[in-house]
């Protein structure tokens, strides 16, 4: 038997997982991650702490699961996309926090540059809207803000990446600077239908080429790791982003087969084939992770605040001391009482891109107990997805017959059943949740020649439970249109 090491780096936490040759975890290990808050609206990580941090859960899974070094085939790393690290290519030092995807200081670039009319071209090249989420805009500000930063990248002297490009960059000792296709495509530097970094787009955004790591596909050969930090010498086989990372973990390898991944924030992909789809309603295009030369596509649409709704009750309103203790205390009533909460906490993602918009709750009453805001700050991730969905059956022309769910808090059982209520249509959530993880393992055992092909592993694929949807669809119409009107009040608010 042979096993594969997944490293799996999130916004909340960064995690290390062992799985066998048939996709069962044998070990696990996780630490969480400081969330730093320097302004309203900016959200950073400490790099050191995730290069830390997921190094040592790597280690405590190997000894956890009791295997030989050698027994590990390969391994994979998913990783929070977007999020930007900026490092010396002479020590691997970053020179600044890294800058996560949530954060929204750099809406006034994007602001400047879509008033001087380069929305159309960026969506051209990159199937991105010209926003603040995407890595851009955040390595333009590092160069800006950085004392001395622009100067070092025009010698050379820096490496850009997203946190795969950091943790790979660590793992070899600085012998390799890359990134996969999936975490290129969210750079807003990459034009997915060349396979390229874009010239146009580096200077638009005055990028230097120097800083920026080579493209592969997700399944390939990354390099190994440094001798001495996992016991041996391991080859790393695969990477992707975590949204593709997970769509390749649910097996959705044909066109029109949607996941959606219920983590700190929802989202929602929609395996699209071999060539890209031009949205038109306000979601985006990107590259899906691709086991080999050929080319992968997905629409996606991304909620800012999903099951992070959950921990801001915990920690902001100290409603419960633990994020699983929500299902309890929203099941305590058996309904919102008029409630919608809005978590616009750093903006509203696809398909509103309302930057500016802040959190809202709306329709409180002197009857209003902190269990109706528990279970409308549930609802409220429903409430997104559902939307999301709906865009997406626009895009495509097809109606989506099934969801596959995963992420943390698809075992809430009561989200998921809303979800299916709202949507009209099963909801399955497989028997391995972990398929963020999952995916990169998959990849990585594509790359060590563990599998043969995606379709081998379709076949692995397991339900675990399905809910299927109990609400009409009038009921569910009216929850959608009291929802739309909450966005409204909350963006003119």
């Amino acid at each position: 038997m042979k096993y594969l090491l997944a490293m799996d780096q999130g916004t909340s936490s960064s995690r290390s997982l062992v799985f066998n040759e048939d996709g069962r975890i044998v070990a696990s290990a996780q630490q969480e991650l400081t969330q730093i808050y320097p302004q309203p609206g900016w959200v950073e990580h400490d790099p050191q702490e995730i290069w830390a941090g997921q190094l040592a859960t790597a280690r405590q899974a190997l000894v956890q699961a009791g295997i030989a070094e050698a027994d590990i085939a390969g391994v994979g790393i998913t990783n929070q996309r977007e999020t930007t690290v900026l490092w010396r290519r002479d020590n691997g030092l970053a020179l600044h926090n890294a800058i996560v995807w949530q954060d929204r200081r750099t809406e006034p670039a994007c602001k400047l540059l879509r008033a001087a009319g380069a929305t159309a071209m960026v969506q051209e090249k990159t199937g991105l809207l010209l926003d603040a989420y995407f890595s851009a805009t955040k390595l333009q500000w590092l160069l800006d803000h950085v004392p001395g930063a622009r100067a070092m990248a025009e010698r050379g002297k820096l490496a850009f990446g997203t946190v795969d490009s950091w943790l790979l960059w660590q793992l070899s000792g600085g012998e390799v600077h890359a990134t996969d296709v999936s975490n290129a495509s969210r750079t807003m530097l990459f034009n997915i239908h060349t396979n390229q970094w874009d010239s146009e787009l580096l200077n638009l955004f005055h990028i230097p080429d120097t800083l920026l790591p080579r493209v592969l596909p997700s399944a390939a050969d990354f390099g190994r790791t440094r001798s001495g930090l996992l016991g041996a010498s391991l080859p790393i086989c695969g990477i992707a982003g975590d949204q593709q990372s997970a769509l390749f973990g649910q097996a959705c390898f044909n066109p029109g087969q949607v996941k959606n991944t219920y983590g700190t924030g929802c989202f929602m992909l929609m395996h699209t084939g071999t060539a890209a789809t031009n949205s038109h309603n306000c979601l985006i295009s990107t590259r899906a992770a691709q086991p080999d030369q050929k080319p992968s596509y997905a629409l996606e649409g991304s909620v800012f605040i999903g099951g992070a709704v959950v921990q801001w009750l915990r920690d902001g309103l100290r409603a419960f001391d633990h994020s699983a203790d929500v299902q309890q205390l929203a099941a305590s009533v058996n309904d919102t009482a008029g409630v919608v909460l809005v978590p616009a906490f750093t903006g509203l993602g696809a398909p509103y891109w309302q930057a500016d918009a802040r959190g809202t709750i709306v329709g409180l009453s002197r009857g209003t107990t902190m269990a109706h805001i528990a279970r409308a700050a549930l609802e409220s991730i429903a409430f997104q997805s559902t939307v999301l969905l709906h865009a997406m059956n626009r895009d495509s022309g097809q109606s989506v017959n099934e969801l596959r769910v995963d992420g943390g808090a698809c075992v809430n059982d009561l989200l998921m059943q809303f979800q299916a209520d709202l949507l009209g249509i099963p909801v399955l959530r497989p028997a391995v949740i972990e398929t963020t993880a999952l995916g990169a393992a998959y990849l990585a055992g594509l790359g060590a020649g563990i599998y043969q092909s995606p379709q081998e592993l379709a076949a692995r694929w397991k339900i675990d439970r399905t809910f299927e949807p109990r609400m009409s669809r009038d009921e569910a119409a009216a929850r959608m249109a009291g929802w739309e009107r909450a966005v409204r009040q909350t963006i003119a608010a």
